[in-house]
């Protein structure tokens, strides 16, 4: 039976693949919302070495007036229109999902990692397109700060997906830090 996963669900199918592979350690790339599940992965499981993390996503992001009243909004018609479809207030990605996605996109876009980021002690580099408007530089400089042992370096002109806008760039950057110290 299908039901709606949470980023901790995430986490055990990691772990369970590790141990399925009988992995001892293991270095780690992860893109957007993968980056929310190793976070959380490597807060417990010393298996996870160093880290690598491209357009991540796990903070709470900045809040705007017109987001809060868009949210205002769509649950006072919610709660006027019970069976209303309402046009304009769903994301892409969330209207292509199923049901049960999207209670799993609910769960997962609404814990951030905020406090729980700072006790993670893993060597990290973060790499974020200039222009990601997706994880914007300002939630990865955000992240930066509140990781312990973590670098951040910026692809110009790169947005969310900065390892194919410029992957000569992003794979150096990789290859340093993962073969340096």
């Amino acid at each position: 039976m299908a039901f709606p996963y949470t980023l901790d669900n995430y986490v055990l199918e990691i772990k369970a693949l590790l141990d399925y592979l009988k992995v001892d350690s293991v270095d780690v790339i992860a893109h957007s919302f993968g980056a929310r599940v190793i976070l959380k992965l490597a807060l417990t499981d010393k298996r996870i070495n160093k880290i690598v993390l491209t357009g991540a996503a796990g903070l709470k992001p900045r809040r705007t007036l017109k987001y809060y009243t868009k949210i205002f909004i769509y649950k006072t018609y919610k709660k006027l229109f019970k069976n209303g479809k309402f046009k304009g207030f769903e994301s892409n990605d969330y209207k292509n999902l199923t049901s049960v996605e999207k209670q799993s996109f609910v769960y997962i876009v609404n814990e951030h990692l905020d406090k729980v980021v700072p006790c993670i002690e893993n060597k990290t580099l973060i790499i974020s397109g200039s222009e990601d408007t997706e994880t914007p530089p300002y939630m990865q400089k955000k992240l930066c700060k509140k990781l312990k042992n973590s670098k951040l370096v910026f692809i110009k002109k790169a947005g969310h997906f900065a390892y194919v806008s410029n992957a000569n760039e992003f794979n150096y950057k990789v290859r340093e830090f993962l073969l340096g110290d």
